[in-house]
C-alpha cells in the first residue's frame, strides 16, 4: 500500500509546488527522509539503551573512551572534540558517570587544568554490553539493504555530510 501523498517526501514536495510554484523543493526528498530516519533510529536506540540500562549521553561518553584504545583514557578536551559536545556538557556527563562508578577522573600530565577521564572496570563492562545491543539492533535495521547498497549509501552520506559542513563553515 502506497503512503498517502502528505506522508511521503515526494508528496510533500508536490504539495509545496502546487501551493507555491517556484518554491525550491529539490531538498525535500533527501532531507525529509533523513529527518524521519533519524527520528526512527533515535527512538529505537533509546528503547535498546533503556533495556540495556544506559542512556545515550552515557553511552556516547563511555564509547568514545573505549574506542580510544588502551589505557582507555582521554582528556575532557579530547572527549569534547570527538563527541561534538560542549565542554560544559562533557563536564556534567563525566560527573554523572563518575557518580555511577563508570569512569574516574585524574589530573593530566600536560597542564594543571587538564583532566583525564578513564573507564572503570564497571564502565568498561557496561559499554561492552551496550555496544553489542545497540550495534546489533542497528545492523538489523539496515539489513534490508544489500552490501553494495549500504556501501553506496555510506559514500553518498559521507559526501553530503562533508559538503554540508563546508557550506555551513563558509556561511
Amino acid at each position: 500500500m502506497a503512503e498517502p501523498p502528505f506522508r511521503s517526501a515526494a508528496g510533500i514536495a508536490a504539495a509545496w509546488q502546487r501551493e507555491r510554484p517556484g518554491t525550491p523543493t529539490e531538498s525535500i526528498e533527501i532531507v525529509t527522509p533523513i529527518w524521519w530516519l533519524a527520528k526512527l533510529f533515535a527512538d529505537d536506540r533509546g528503547r535498546a539503551l533503556r533495556a540495556a540500562g544506559i542512556d545515550t549521553a552515557t553511552l556516547d561518553l563511555l564509547s568514545v573512551i573505549r574506542r580510544s584504545g588502551p589505557p582507555y583514557a582521554l582528556s575532557t578536551r579530547e572527549i569534547a572534540d570527538r563527541t561534538l559536545v560542549t565542554a560544559g556538557a562533557i563536564s556534567q556527563r563525566v560527573a554523572r558517570a563518575e557518580g555511577q562508578g563508570l569512569v574516574r577522573r585524574a589530573p593530566g600530565t600536560t597542564g594543571r587544568r587538564t583532566v583525564m577521564v578513564s573507564l572503570t572496570d564497571e564502565g568498561h563492562a557496561l559499554v561492552e554490553r551496550s555496544v553489542d545491543v545497540v550495534l546489533g539492533r542497528e545492523a538489523a535495521l539496515v539489513s534490508g539493504l544489500s552490501a553494495d547498497e549500504r556501501a553506496a549509501l555510506v559514500a553518498l552520506l559521507d559526501k553530503l555530510l562533508a559538503d554540508v559542513g563546508r557550506r555551513q563553515r563558509e556561511g
